[in-house]
């Protein structure tokens, strides 16, 4: 089964933070800009929550989080 697969638009990120506060297994800030840097594209199962929430706590919508559809094939 397909896992959840994360994407981050940096030029979009405006360096919030909320994504590292919400879910710091999975995002990060660079040092030297602020953005946010992607630590776990696909992750695990147990932090599918946390990466669900920062993205949709992103204020600039940086982050896009692509499900896979649920039901047969």
């Amino acid at each position: 089964m397909r896992r959840p697969r994360l994407r981050v638009d940096r030029e979009r990120c405006i360096g919030a933070g909320m994504c590292a506060l919400t879910a710091p297994e999975v995002f990060d800030q660079d040092p030297d800009d602020g953005r946010v840097l992607l630590l776990r594209a696909e992750p695990p199962a147990a932090l599918h929550a946390a990466a669900r929430l920062a993205a949709g706590l992103c204020p600039s919508g940086a982050i896009a989080l692509d499900e896979p559809e649920s039901g047969g094939t």
